[in-house]
């Protein structure tokens, strides 16, 4: 049985997932690599029920949302982090301001791309559920699409989407077979099918189909569905993302899917050699860790944190 990896960019840096355990390497603004290496304790391990079709999925996107948090809290505070003379840490972002920082994220998401498109759609003057929904999932289809354009054209956003086009190139390489180096890696593609973009536009595109089972309530049940039904929604999406990634040779199906593939070049940019060098460092630790092996620390400059 093949293993499957998956991963995320982060602030200068690449979060790579195995089966049981996740690795985040970073670069540092003295130009080292730092890599943090955690594994993965997860129900669906534990329970047969969780494993479920659908039922998978939602574990799947909670236990992905709780890492992505972690590694990005990890490369944010790598960033931010300042050294005195000693070399003793002076600055570093608290876990107060992390967890501040991401429950505003979380509600920002949930307003712009579930509540107000839904709220937006409702006082307009449209008769019948079928066009409210179909009209309700083009408004939120459309603010995210320009949502990604707009933040890619930030500076910081620019070297995250680059970071994204490493990993998935990484991931590429390591499925095609090829030699991890960064010169390798670098020639195969940006776009991966189990990506997360691909994944959010048919979060969008089957709440379509979902939401139409629930009609048009009022305005104060529709914001209550929108959000209550996000988890089955996206447990839908997560079997279809999970069946494309498996049967990539499906002409028919990548046709399907083509829109979520073409939407990755919005959110992935050509890296550097460097970029795709912490990239594969990251996913190595994952693979050291998988395989009962020490996290290396061939990096003189590189600290390696293991927590069971």
């Amino acid at each position: 049985m093949s293993v499957s990896y998956g991963g995320q960019a982060v602030l200068e840096g690449v979060m790579m997932r195995g089966p049981s355990c996740w690795a985040v390497a970073v670069r540092t603004p003295e130009g080292g690599i730092e890599e943090v290496v955690r594994d993965v304790t997860s129900p669906m391990k534990r329970h047969r029920i969780w494993r479920l079709p659908v039922i998978r999925g939602v574990i799947a996107l909670g236990e992905s949302l709780a890492i992505g948090f972690r590694a990005l809290a990890i490369s944010a505070n790598v960033a931010a982090r300042e050294e005195d003379e000693e070399g003793k840490v002076v600055t570093e972002i608290t876990r107060g301001q992390i967890i501040f920082s991401f429950a505003i994220a979380i509600g920002f998401a949930l307003m712009l791309f579930k509540v107000g498109p839904a709220l937006l759609t409702n006082w307009l003057p449209i008769e019948g559920t079928t066009w409210f929904v179909i009209v309700e999932g083009l408004i939120r289809v459309s603010v995210f699409i320009a949502y990604i354009g707009l933040i890619g054209l930030l500076p910081d956003l620019k070297r995250v989407f680059q970071y994204h086009g490493a990993e998935h190139k990484t991931i590429n390489a390591l499925e095609g077979g090829s030699e991890l180096t960064p010169e390798r890696v670098q020639k195969f593609s940006l776009i991966h099918p189990r990506c997360g973009t691909a994944f959010l536009l048919w979060v969008m595109v089957l709440g379509i189909f979902v939401f139409a089972l629930v009609g048009r309530p009022v305005w104060y049940w529709l914001i209550v569905s929108r959000i209550l039904l996000l988890p089955v929604i996206a447990g839908l999406a997560y079997e279809l993302i999970r069946y494309a990634g498996k049967h990539q040779e499906n002409r028919v199906l990548m046709t399907l899917l083509a829109p979520g593939l073409w939407l990755q070049r919005l959110t992935t940019r050509e890296p550097t050699l460097d970029q795709v060098e912490v990239s594969i460092r990251a996913i190595e630790e994952v693979r050291r860790r998988e395989a009962g092996e020490t996290p290396s620390q061939t990096a003189s400059d590189a600290r390696v944190e293991v927590m069971a």
